[in-house]
């Protein structure tokens, strides 16, 4: 299984990208690949860059997406955004796994995946199976929050690609 993590943290080697990348890993992801949409910057702005061009096929080429960020004023951050408007509405991620991913600082913003990126993931034609991941940026490694999901989500996930 090839799995991608898209990390929309503007901080390189981010708690965001070692979450994504958990999860990845914790699904059975045999090839874990990650896109730290920092390092595109500005090419982010345009239309037709190459970098984006590949990125955005290296998602959809994909077999699991995880679509990561932290929680920037109750909602995944611009960079996120930046790259999702890259993907053709409706049809952009047809076919993709996606599961979005997003870490807090309090559990306050729990729903934030849920009532932010999930909606703009499905506009653009993701299959999601799963309930998003809300973690606590500063025990993500430690509460079980995560492992929980994994246990809990990977039949539906292997389902879906004809595995389990």
């Amino acid at each position: 299984m090839i799995g991608i993590a898209v990390v929309g943290n503007p901080k390189i080697a981010s708690r965001t990208k070692d979450a994504a990348a958990r999860v990845l890993d914790g699904l059975g992801a045999d090839d874990v690949r990650v896109l730290e949409l920092a390092k595109l910057g500005p090419a982010l702005l345009g239309w037709g860059d190459p970098a984006v061009k590949d990125a955005v096929a290296s998602v959809q080429n994909a077999d699991v997406a995880v679509f990561a960020s932290p929680t920037f004023k109750a909602s995944y951050t611009g960079l996120l955004k930046l790259f999702v408007d890259q993907f053709a509405g409706q049809t952009g991620l047809a076919g993709t796994i996606a599961v979005p991913l997003m870490l807090a600082a309090a559990p306050g913003h729990a729903l934030v995946a849920e009532y932010t990126l999930r909606p703009v993931l499905s506009e653009l034609g993701a299959t999601l199976p799963t309930a998003p991941l809300s973690l606590i940026d500063s025990a993500y490694t430690e509460d079980g929050v995560l492992e929980a999901w994994v246990h809990r989500w990977s039949p539906a996930i292997h389902a879906l690609m004809g595995r389990r």
